[in-house]
């Protein structure tokens, strides 16, 4: 018997605009609206999109002890970032790591004064919830009374702004918390589009209230997973279960900027979480394939999958592609794919679809010059 999808608070809200409604990572979520996957990315690099991502998991991590320290070198003992040097008010992107080196997800923590909140994968929620259950010294504590929004593209701010004006003085990467007519708002200046944008944590029970009042705003639509795709796609961001999963490390996923100097050797903090040896050894010596884009010639999109080949003819393949597809603003076939690191950019390689080897140019990320508010 199938599982049972569950829905967000937005679900009758996807259906009444014409939502084509998908299973994704346990949820019906809705891939595209009436406007189209392509209509829909261009509107977001243009405008401002609307995104459902309440199928993320948020959880909050409270120091037993009233001590943010507690709560910051207990999370350090699973990721390997700097947790405890976050200023309060300010979010970083983190990694849960196993005893091998790999990831068990990707992850946003914030600094929330007297607790952390972290913003974690639909699929890998549960997984993550018991993952840090294990932790001596702080209450985990799942939010199940919230809806997660976000609103991207380069008129989200004006958008927000009118809704909520102290949105507008925010940075990137900055968390704080907000009023919208009485119901508080946790409010982030980030997103996974490569655009300026926010993510809005909303009380269940006006979810569907403030999502309306958002699409009011003149420029707003909202967007599907298709489009959220192709977005992260060209902002060059990794898919957790695609780009990375529990068998790559940081290195190879080109996400060790994650990890900062204190946790590295020679830092105040070095080591400590999971993996830690190989890890780091990695970051030292480097690694054998590492993850990296790609440009087809032509028009085809090469998808997750495709085996990459040095040469036009024979051989082994050296890589497989683990994200690829259209690139509307880029106005061609993207791609990234595990690769061996010592190719340089503007390298050909070939990449093999229906029995034919086409030429790919390994390329640099992201596609697009990301436009976030610094």
């Amino acid at each position: 018997m199938a599982e049972e999808l569950r829905r967000t608070g937005l679900y009758d809200l996807h259906v009444a605009r014409g939502a084509r409604m998908v299973p994704f990572a346990g949820w019906e979520m809705p891939v595209q609206y009436p406007m189209g996957v392509m209509g829909e990315h261009l509107h977001t690099r243009g405008h401002a999109g609307l995104f459902d991502v309440s199928h993320m998991g948020q959880v909050l991590v409270v120091p037993k002890d009233g001590n943010l320290q507690t709560a910051a070198l207990a999370l350090e003992s699973l990721i390997p970032a700097d947790v405890l040097g976050l200023a309060e008010g300010r979010q970083r992107y983190g990694l849960f790591t196993n005893e091998d080196g790999g990831i068990l997800d990707d992850l946003m923590f914030a600094n929330r004064g007297d607790h952390y909140l972290l913003v974690v994968n639909a699929a890998c929620a549960d997984q993550d919830i018991a993952h840090l259950q294990g932790l001596d010294g702080v209450e985990i504590v799942p939010v199940t009374d919230r809806g997660l929004l976000a609103l991207q593209g380069p008129e989200a701010a004006g958008v927000l702004s009118a809704l909520i004006p102290g949105a507008a003085g925010m940075r990137f990467m900055d968390s704080a918390i907000m009023d919208w007519d009485g119901a508080e708002m946790w409010l982030s200046r980030s997103g996974y589009t490569g655009e300026d944008g926010f993510e809005i944590s909303v009380p269940a029970a006006r979810l569907a209230e403030f999502a309306q009042a958002l699409l009011a705003q003149p420029g707003v639509e909202p967007i599907g997973l298709g489009a959220r795709d192709s977005l992260r796609l060209e902002a060059g961001m990794p898919l957790y279960g695609h780009d990375m999963d529990a068998g790559v490390t940081p290195a190879e996923a080109a996400l060790g900027w994650s990890i900062q100097k204190v946790r590295r050797p020679g830092g105040a903090r070095a080591g400590g979480f999971p993996g830690a040896g190989r890890v780091l050894a990695e970051l030292a010596d480097g690694v054998a394939a590492t993850r990296r884009g790609l440009r087809p010639e032509g028009r085809a999109p090469i998808r997750e999958g495709v085996a990459i080949f040095a040469e036009a003819e024979g051989g082994e393949p050296i890589g497989t592609v683990s994200s690829g597809g259209f690139g509307p603003s880029v106005e061609g076939p993207i791609a990234m794919a595990r690769i061996p690191s010592g190719i340089a950019d503007g390298a050909t390689l070939h990449a093999e679809l229906r029995g034919k080897r086409l030429p790919v140019t390994v390329a640099p990320l992201p596609f697009i010059t990301p436009s976030y508010k610094r």
